[in-house]
């Protein structure tokens, strides 16, 4: 947008980054509210009804790498549909848990990125853990875990004699 005026008009619409609306939208302080924040698409009413239909199938990347993370600090901008966007969250997140530990579990030694692709980098997270819990599960119960040792303060131990303690 080029114009003569080097000032914003009011009521002017600008894509700003989280930090800085978050600071110019300050609703506590009356003198530094500047700006007021419309909340992306991807919270609104019509995307949580789709995620509420089946969250499985939604692609969770696409709509933000960081979806829940960005989400919950949305919250703090207390939008006036704050409660139905916590809920949906977390809605979302346990509708897709079991599919994803499921998936984390049934895919041993296979390639992860399309089972990764639609995934949230907080599911992702949550995906690795889950393999990672099944390789070691594999690891031990085909005994490839590191095996017991002696100490060596038990080895060089000598034993007593039981003359030596009656005596």
């Amino acid at each position: 947008m080029t114009t003569d005026n080097e000032h914003i008009s009011p009521g002017s619409k600008l894509d700003l980054p989280f930090w800085l609306a978050r600071v110019l939208c300050n609703k506590r302080n009356k003198k530094k509210h500047i700006a007021d924040v419309e909340i992306p698409k991807q919270y609104k009413e019509s995307y949580r009804e789709i995620l509420l239909a089946d969250a499985n199938v939604v692609d969770l990347h696409k709509l933000g790498p960081y979806y829940y993370t960005f989400g919950a600090q949305l919250l703090k901008f207390d939008p006036a549909d704050a409660s139905d966007i916590a809920s949906s969250l977390v809605q979302t997140f346990q509708g897709r848990f079991r599919n994803i530990m499921d998936s984390s579990q049934n895919a041993y030694n296979e390639d992860n990125a399309r089972l990764t692709a639609k995934l949230d980098e907080m599911e992702k997270d949550l995906f690795k853990a889950g393999q990672k819990g099944l390789n070691d599960f594999q690891d031990w119960e085909t005994r490839r875990v590191e095996k017991l040792q002696t100490s060596t303060m038990v080895v060089n131990h000598k034993k007593r004699k039981r003359a030596a303690l009656i005596e």
